[in-house]
């Protein structure tokens, strides 16, 4: 199956042919941002995994970034002892930092890319986890199996994301809570890609916005939501859901990046924080105690 952008938004694909097309996309795409290939260092090595982690956490650095990296976000202090399971471990930072925070994690991902690399990253860290290829809508797990699951900017990725829902709920215990990051459609990516390609390329006369949106997107498929229709999808399936709005500092500033930096010079720390908070690319969900 081709993947280039234009096969894969313009002809009509089964779900199993899409997920297809995601485990392709991403084991050939991994999230390393590093999107020059400036990187220089052997890829897995210990020193590739400093550098691509210095760009996640900097990039992370107004909503997650605090004492710890992440715990602004992750319950790190209440995961010790707790069956934690992640959806989609990518290269494996949130992994590691669970584990170190004395989690008991289950680690899944659909390509064989994010299970070597999530792997390797562990032994180099003398951390143990279990790390598994499978697909997220069909978990291999005993329902009431985890006592919290962690899924950063993956499933709305999948041909079927409400069935990840499900599953979610399914191997979650009867107090366990899930919280879940997806593309934000109000965010300032959905709106520039609103401007600049469905209206200024005049994309509007042959494409719904959805599809602008659709082709705009890294990854083979990807979904944006809105905060309260995504707060919806786990609603069917949570007694209580909330969700927060967060993003990077491009959310707040969109200009390209020389121009960027030069601005954030000139703009306060509390300004970015607050303003990330209401345009972000992302939507950040809480939800706990399953049907």
């Amino acid at each position: 199956m081709a993947l280039d952008n234009d096969y894969k938004r313009s002809e009509k694909l089964s779900t199993d042919e899409v997920q297809s097309g995601n485990s392709l996309w991403w084991s050939r795409n991994p999230m390393a941002y590093d999107w020059h290939g400036r990187i220089k260092v052997p890829k897995f090595s210990p020193a590739w995994f400093e550098a691509i982690d210095a760009a996640f956490l900097h990039s992370s650095r107004l909503f997650a970034s605090a004492a710890q990296p992440f715990d602004q976000i992750m319950p790190l202090r209440d995961l010790h002892g707790a069956r934690v399971l992640e959806i989609g471990c990518g290269m494996g930072l949130h992994t590691q930092t669970m584990a170190a925070a004395g989690a008991e994690v289950t680690a899944v991902d659909l390509t064989p890319t994010a299970i070597e690399a999530t792997s390797r990253r562990l032994a180099i860290h003398s951390l143990q986890a279990t790390v598994l290829r499978c697909d997220a809508e069909d978990l291999p797990f005993a329902s009431g199996s985890f006592d919290f699951t962690w899924s950063w900017g993956v499933i709305h990725h999948s041909s079927r994301t409400a069935r990840i829902v499900r599953e979610i709920s399914r191997v979650l215990k009867k107090n366990g809570e899930c919280r879940i990051m997806v593309y934000n459609r109000e965010g300032m990516p959905a709106r520039i890609a609103f401007i600049r390609d469905h209206v200024l390329r005049a994309k509007f006369l042959r494409q719904t916005f959805e599809e602008t949106l659709y082709r705009s997107s890294d990854g083979f498929s990807a979904r944006f939501y809105v905060r309260e229709q995504f707060e919806d999808m786990f609603r069917a399936f949570f007694k209580n859901v909330s969700s927060d709005i967060c993003g990077q500092e491009s959310d707040v500033i969109p200009l390209p990046s020389p121009l960027r930096q030069w601005a954030l010079a000139a703009v306060p720390e509390a300004y970015l924080r607050k303003a990330q908070a209401k345009r972000g690319a992302f939507i950040f969900l809480k939800a706990t105690t399953p049907y």
